[in-house]
């Protein structure tokens, strides 16, 4: 792939150093190259004294060596010249008229340098397979060159909206209707997570056309979502259409989580199998069931080896007491409060069909299965909301 576009994409195989960085002796800061036996014992007191040879120009092999009692003047990022092991800081030095430098502070042997292959010695492996691009890789692969990668392809989402009862944004919802947010909600956690989605409309509660529409997006997708049909008919359908896809198995109808029972996980075959996931048409239930399952599985597909944890959780204390649901995985949203150099966590309750007490949030603090609840003041994680 290009290199420009290779920010935040997953490595599909492991990059080693061709060569190594830096490539020479490197000043690190503006100064002297020295001979650094030439400034032992030296102070503001009783300072050495040095020949000025001249100076190494920036981006050129130096044209002359360091002789004992002498030196050069180097800029940073210069490479050192042949004899001279250290650099002094032109803090501690003063030039004199007739040539020579007083050097006020002695060096050590490799100080204020960088010795070739101390950043990367040529041939060490960089970054395994499954290494997610940030930055600070880029500028490493950029300073060796290395602007051929191999890495995953995003992945492609299809998104599904179905139901009777859902209009598009535009409309203005008549009784019992309500506009597509769950959709909307999803396509932004998928561009949040590092894939590309794919809306594929309102399908109505009809068989044909949600068959028809789950062919096109197994053909298309990596992953798919469906939304809605929070109706015990609407569920049984989606379910038939699924389970008349040729190759398709449902895995699970209903999970052991709060919110989320009604969650749907099933693979479509049979030209490879392509991963469904059927969020419950609550807004709520459907943006934690992305944050608990949804997220897992795209940044797996997306060459994740493990789940990356960076700026995904903070240790916060509960503001109050929280019970737990019986039988079930229950996770409660939170909004995060700094208060006498603590991070607090305030959980934010409502209904699974509200959408405002999401926006109020920052995480979710779970309560395991067969856990009756977390007591105030204790410690509890976090699990922010957001990308990577």
């Amino acid at each position: 792939m290009e290199f420009a576009a290779a920010h935040g994409r997953v490595l599909a195989t492991h990059i080693v150093a061709p060569e190594a960085v830096p490539g020479f002796l490197r000043a690190t800061m503006d100064g002297y190259a020295v001979y650094a036996q030439d400034t032992f014992g030296a102070s503001v007191g009783a300072p050495q004294y040095l020949d000025i040879r001249g100076e190494v120009p920036m981006g050129v092999a130096p044209d002359r060596r360091v002789a004992g009692g002498e030196t050069l003047r180097v800029p940073t990022g210069a490479m050192l010249p042949e004899g001279a092991d250290a650099v002094v800081m032109v803090e501690y030095t003063a030039e004199h008229p007739d040539g020579t430098l007083e050097v006020r502070r002695a060096v050590a042997p490799g100080e204020n340098v960088l010795a070739p292959g101390e950043d990367v010695a040529a041939g060490a492996t960089l970054f395994p397979a499954g290494r997610r691009l940030r930055p600070q890789e880029i500028g490493l692969l950029a300073a060796l060159g290395v602007t051929h990668l191999t890495v995953y392809r995003q992945p492609r989402v299809a998104i599904i909206s179905s139901g009777d009862e859902i209009v598009p944004l535009s409309d203005q919802p008549g009784p019992g209707q309500v506009r597509d947010s769950n959709a909307y909600l999803a396509a932004a956690q998928v561009e949040a997570w590092g894939g590309l989605p794919k809306m594929y409309g309102i399908i109505p509660d009809d068989f044909s056309a949600l068959q028809k529409t789950l062919v096109a997006a197994q053909k298309e997708s990596d992953l798919i979502l469906i939304s809605g049909g929070s109706s015990v008919g609407a569920r049984d359908l989606t379910l038939h259409a699924i389970k008349k896809l040729p190759g398709a198995e449902v895995l699970v109808h209903g999970v052991a989580l709060r919110p989320g029972k009604p969650t749907i996980l099933a693979a479509l075959g049979p030209a490879g199998p392509k991963p469904l996931l059927g969020l419950p048409g609550h807004p709520a239930s459907a943006a934690v069931v992305m944050e608990v399952l949804g997220r897992p599985l795209l940044l797996r597909l997306a060459g994740f080896t493990e789940q990356p944890a960076w700026g995904r959780n903070v240790t916060a204390k509960l503001s109050r007491n929280l019970a737990g649901a019986s039988g079930r995985e229950d996770y409660v949203r939170v909004r995060l409060r700094p208060e006498a150099d603590e991070l607090w966590a305030d959980p934010v309750l409502g209904p699974s069909g509200l959408l405002s007490p999401l926006v109020k949030s920052d995480g979710l603090v779970m309560i395991p299965l067969g856990v009756e609840g977390r007591f105030k003041g204790e410690a509890v994680v976090v699990q922010l909301f957001g990308g990577f």
